[in-house]
């Protein structure tokens, strides 16, 4: 775990991305237990109503399920359904927006094409 940074966003948010991230980046595998909201708290110094918001924000979406009297668990299938939806969110918040200034500026889409090649050197 790293230090949330607040960055504006509701920290329940921020949680919540921070277990997504953890479990894309494979340091929460599928079937593991995640740490608890007393555990969440602590860590980041926050309200443990607030880690739990965050937690209960990827029980509603399927990504972690509860073990009654054991804790939370990462759901099988949690990292692929989490890619796809970072993939459209990618696309909607970088591609789309890419696309509309490129016309704006009156780049073609093999000049961007073009653009996007040269950048994968980076």
């Amino acid at each position: 775990m790293g230090p949330i940074i607040d960055d504006g966003r509701p920290i329940f948010i921020q949680i919540a991305e921070k277990i997504e991230d953890d479990i894309i980046g494979g340091g929460l595998p599928e079937e593991s237990q995640v740490p608890s909201t007393n555990q969440f708290a602590s860590f980041y110094q926050i309200n443990p109503a607030t880690a739990a918001k965050g937690v209960n924000l990827l029980v509603d979406q399927g990504i972690l399920y509860k073990k009654r009297g054991i804790g939370m668990f990462v759901t099988s299938g949690a990292k692929e359904k989490l890619v796809e939806k970072r993939k459209e969110e990618f696309y909607e918040q970088y591609v789309v927006t890419m696309i509309h200034e490129a016309k704006k500026l009156g780049i073609t889409i093999d000049q961007l094409t073009n653009m996007v090649r040269r950048g994968d050197d980076l």
